[in-house]
């Protein structure tokens, strides 16, 4: 893809992104549906197993999560904007508090090494240090990958984690 930037021609370089996948409303159809759509940004996405835990912060039915990763040419806001678009499709209301349920959530987890925090974009999110449904399959697909912030692989992060207070376990889809 080739973008002009006055009279000089550059080519955008892919960059690797890792998105957290979650949803507790139909479940395996919605997250089976959310995989697909982001299969059209890349046909190579890595998937993580898939693991279902309580609802955290509000009682409710379990959640399924998982990450992916995928290279794409997308700008993070592009990116971050094309997921908000794929939630809207799958019904997600956000008019809703931030612990409720989800039909699908995604989540920009990473992407490349950018630092980014503001009203517009959350890279790297928080949640990947502070919740096991995140970290977990994050680590589990990105191990070797550094931490834009805390300069530490996914891996080691995971491996320190204090994983005592909340429970996970694999599950298959169903779709």
């Amino acid at each position: 893809m080739l973008v002009s930037s006055s009279k000089e021609v550059k080519k955008i370089s892919m960059a690797k992104a890792f998105i957290g996948i979650g949803s507790n409303v139909d479940r395996d159809h919605n997250i089976g549906s959310g995989i697909n759509q982001l299969a059209e940004i890349d046909s190579n996405l890595i998937v993580s197993t898939v693991y279902e835990s309580k609802a955290y912060g509000f009682t409710g039915d379990n959640f399924y999560n998982l990450a992916v990763g995928l290279d794409t040419r997308l700008p993070a806001l592009e990116l971050n904007s094309l997921l908000r678009e794929i939630e809207d499709k799958h019904g997600r209301l956000r008019n809703i508090p931030r612990f409720s349920s989800r039909n699908l959530d995604l989540d920009l987890l990473i992407y490349d090494d950018l630092v980014r925090h503001d009203n517009e974009l959350d890279v790297p999110r928080q949640d990947i240090i502070s919740y096991a449904f995140v970290l977990k399959p994050l680590a589990e697909i990105a191990a070797e990958y550094i931490h834009p912030e805390s300069g530490l692989k996914i891996g080691k992060i995971w491996e320190s984690f204090n994983k005592s207070e909340q429970d996970l376990w694999p599950v298959t889809l169903s779709t």
